[in-house]
């Protein structure tokens, strides 16, 4: 497995949300984005995971609501790329993956576009 710090793998996470482009990033709303090592046990290879409330799916009704949550996870991440390079191209894949979530795009979309 590729070796790389929690604190370098987290300045990816956070180059890869700076290259979003800054007409996306001023649309997001009440959303967080966290770091974590692993995911669950349930899905252990899983890279990014989005939970909230897609921008397409809220109506009058949200408001007042705990931010939307996008978690980057640095263990299946590491095991599946060889080279630094390599985790840069993936880290950035996966975040923009979770952002289209957010935005309300669905898996099906996210592969035609190559970002499955």
């Amino acid at each position: 497995m590729l070796e790389m710090t929690r604190e370098e793998f987290e300045e990816l996470v956070a180059e890869a949300l700076d290259r979003i482009p800054p007409e996306l990033t001023r649309l997001m709303d009440n959303v967080a984005v966290f770091v974590e090592d692993e995911p669950s046990p349930d899905d252990p290879e899983l890279l990014g995971l989005y939970e909230g409330t897609p921008l397409t799916e809220r109506g009058e009704w949200y408001a007042g609501v705990l931010p939307d949550r996008i978690t980057i996870y640095r263990g299946p991440t590491l095991r599946m790329c060889e080279s630094r390079e390599d985790v840069v191209a993936e880290t950035e894949i996966t975040v923009v993956h979770e952002i289209a979530h957010h935005f309300g795009i669905d898996d099906e979309r996210l592969h035609a576009l190559g970002y499955g």
